[in-house]
């Protein structure tokens, strides 16, 4: 129920249950606007979405419902590349500002179409690369406005949030922003071409994160600092959506409790109880949840079925 491909990057087609008739559909009513998604059988790659029984986008998901995960895949998110940050950071962004989607789309295409022209042989077509680097100049400023609002106001968050279970974040943009993308393009043409990629943009951003109570990159902390770390981000940032958008974002926490001591553990449930809102935890141990009591609905997945 949200814009992209979710939290296992699964294609429509993964969707679908194994060894069925084809085809999903998914709903939910958010009092009282009802929202949906799906995929018939006869086209199962071309996603449907509805708002109220009315066509729609997959973007307009997200003016209607912000959705933010933890998946175990993500625990070494400060270790890996920055591609991995940056699709971390724009799911953060799209949950603070719905049209951050679209503006990436059209950039991406139209830095998609520039690398195809630069790489074809022969004259280039000078006009055509020109408006394709306007094109991506519009696009890019506003993701890289859209970025920095939303890595500002975490940042400034977590800096004045008191020392508890969950370290503290300090965060920073570093590349991707050039004053004048469109000239830096034109600039860039013949090393771009020669690289058979665009060298500037923002798609080259990395997102910079640090534990502030160690003054160190989080990218040298311990595995369950990086943990502490990534849980008590989400958790900032959960609280910033509730406050600009006025609703609590849905979470989704896969595999939480596993990784975190005791003492991380019950704070985190603490945590989640007083902000309030819809909150999903996955695990194969129930005794890792106990503490969350009766103040939580418990379901049991097995052989493809929920009881």
């Amino acid at each position: 129920l949200s814009p992209g491909r979710g939290l296992r990057g699964a294609s429509l087609g993964e969707m679908a249950r194994h060894g069925g008739p084809g085809g999903f559909a998914v709903a939910a009513r958010l009092d009282p606007t009802e929202i949906g998604t799906g995929a018939t059988a006869e086209a199962p790659d071309r996603r449907q979405v509805r708002i109220n029984g009315a066509p729609a986008s997959a973007n307009s998901l997200s003016e209607w419902l912000s959705v933010l995960w933890l998946t175990p895949a993500m625990d070494r998110l400060f270790a890996e590349a920055a591609s991995g940050r940056r699709r971390f950071l724009d799911r953060l962004v799209l949950a603070l500002n719905p049209g951050h989607a679209f503006h990436a789309a059209r950039y991406d295409a139209a830095m998609r179409a520039r690398n195809k022209l630069l790489g074809e042989p022969g004259a280039r077509d000078e006009a055509w690369l020109t408006a394709l680097e306007a094109r991506m100049a519009e696009h890019g400023a506003a993701v890289v406005e859209a970025r920095a609002d939303a890595v500002a106001s975490l940042a400034e968050r977590l800096a004045e949030a008191p020392e508890g279970p969950f370290a503290r974040a300090g965060l920073a943009l570093e590349g991707g922003q050039e004053e004048d993308l469109a000239q830096a393009l034109a600039i860039g043409r013949s090393r771009d071409a020669a690289a058979g990629r665009t060298l500037a943009g923002p798609h080259r951003t990395d997102l910079l994160v640090a534990h502030l109570g160690k003054d160190q990159p989080a990218g040298l902390c311990s595995t369950g600092e990086q943990k502490a770390l990534l849980v008590g981000l989400i958790l900032a940032f959960a609280d910033l959506v509730a406050e600009r958008a006025g609703r609590r974002p849905v979470l989704l926490l896969d595999e939480i409790s596993a990784h975190l001591d005791p003492l991380r553990r019950a704070a985190l449930f603490e945590r989640l109880a007083a902000a309030g809102g819809q909150v999903w935890m996955t695990g194969t141990e129930r005794s890792l949840f106990e503490e969350v009591g009766g103040q939580a609905s418990w379901l049991e997945v097995a052989d493809g079925r929920i009881s």
